[in-house]
């Protein structure tokens, strides 16, 4: 596992995505320095004299698409920043950069691609806008296309700021409780259990009498128990894929 993960977000609303990042738990894992972001504006790279980065599409059709050239010179920079880091810290590396782009076009996000992007020391996301951007840049410099989900929304910027948070959960320290990133839902393909806290009884409704035991075992017994109940109920798809990988203590249980 990585030590440190370096998210570089390419955007036309870097202060959209550090805002907003920069709150609670990842404001705070970076001000630990277990990451770093950093976010360049796409329009500060134009050779346009009026900062436009967009114009209409080859064709015709609705909309406008982001051009190549902003974008790819946003790119380089980014690039030419990781390369100058590593310099000054004596380890020269000219191996390529992941380079992510939103888009609903590209595979579903999950947990396990979030553990997967957890393990690179720099990432580079590109946030398009307006109806996309030229496809010769994305075939220059994308080596990830991602998806959070079978909608449209007006930019990048969103996914970005869920795909960062999702990962830097990942990284080494920025959670305070060591187990937390391995037990949430997701892991193992289960959802994560009910969880109680006090007052011990609310609304006239009880926390189970399992939980007040003080018996670890059988606590941990039961969390499981409820997990998998969750998840069979609520995404049998999930469910479907534990029951693959656990097919001894799961034939147990019928």
């Amino acid at each position: 596992m990585n030590d440190m993960t370096n998210f570089h977000i390419l955007t036309l609303f870097p202060d959209m995505v550090l805002q907003g990042l920069r709150e609670s738990i990842i404001g705070r894992a970076e001000a630990a320095g277990h990451i770093s972001l950093e976010a360049l504006q796409i329009r500060d790279y134009t050779l346009d004299k009026h900062k436009k980065v967009d114009d209409y599409p080859y064709g015709g059709g609705a909309g406008m698409l982001m051009q190549a050239q902003p974008v790819y010179d946003a790119y380089l920079e980014a690039e030419r920043r990781i390369s100058e880091r590593k310099m000054k810290e004596g380890r020269p590396d000219k191996r390529r950069n992941r380079v992510i782009y939103l888009t609903p076009q590209g595979n579903v996000f999950h947990q396990g691609m979030a553990k997967e992007f957890a393990e690179e020391e720099d990432l580079i996301f590109l946030c398009g806008h307006y109806e996309g951007v030229d496809e010769r840049v994305l075939e220059t410099i994308v080596t990830d296309y991602v998806s959070i989900g079978d909608y449209v929304l007006t930019g990048g910027e969103l996914p970005a700021m869920v795909m960062v948070d999702a990962i830097a959960r990942m990284v080494p320290g920025v959670l305070t409780n060591q187990d937390s990133g391995e037990i949430e839902s997701f892991s193992d393909h289960l959802l994560e259990y009910p969880q109680y806290t006090r007052p011990e009884i609310w609304n006239e409704k009880a926390v189970p009498p399992i939980l007040l035991s003080g018996d670890h075992a059988k606590v941990d017994a039961w969390r499981l128990e409820m997990a998998k109940e969750r998840t069979r109920n609520r995404r049998p798809d999930l469910y479907a894929l534990y029951e693959k990988e656990n097919p001894v203590s799961e034939k147990k249980r019928k």
